[in-house]
């Protein structure tokens, strides 16, 4: 299945950025606008197992579409995160699950990081991967 037109924009906006590090700062200044989670939701159950970081992410399913927000412990994670969640943001769950992008690998972000770092990220994509597999198709 072919990614959905707001996912190819959103790969197309960064992807105007030539420079790798000026992509990297863009993606974190995002995130910076976004509001923290409140701590009532950072709670085990929506923590992401196997990063290093604290990573948790809040998911919901509105109108059949799939809805994230999320939040870490250090600005580079939650930018990288909500990079992430922003991707899979209203997909349904067949979209999602058809999708196997890696968006940051896609735009080059993922070079540069630690294994572990990269290993914390690929657990953020599991995690909406299992919450659309959970949902009723």
């Amino acid at each position: 299945m072919p990614r959905t037109a707001a996912q190819q924009q959103l790969l197309d906006d960064y992807g105007l950025i030539e420079n790798l590090q000026e992509r990297l700062s863009a993606v974190v200044d995002r995130a910076r606008r976004l509001p923290p989670l409140p701590e009532a939701e950072r709670t085990e159950t929506h923590r992401v197992h196997g990063c290093i970081s604290q990573v948790w992410v809040v998911s919901e399913l509105r109108d059949g579409r799939c809805h994230f927000r999320c939040d870490a412990d250090g600005p580079l994670v939650k930018g990288l995160v909500a990079f992430v969640c922003a991707y899979s943001e209203n997909c349904t769950p067949a979209e999602l699950l058809a999708d196997d992008t890696d968006p940051l690998a896609e735009l080059g972000l993922l070079a540069n990081l630690s294994p572990t770092r990269r290993n914390g990220l690929a657990a953020v994509r599991t995690a909406l991967c299992a919450f659309a597999q959970a949902q009723p198709h």
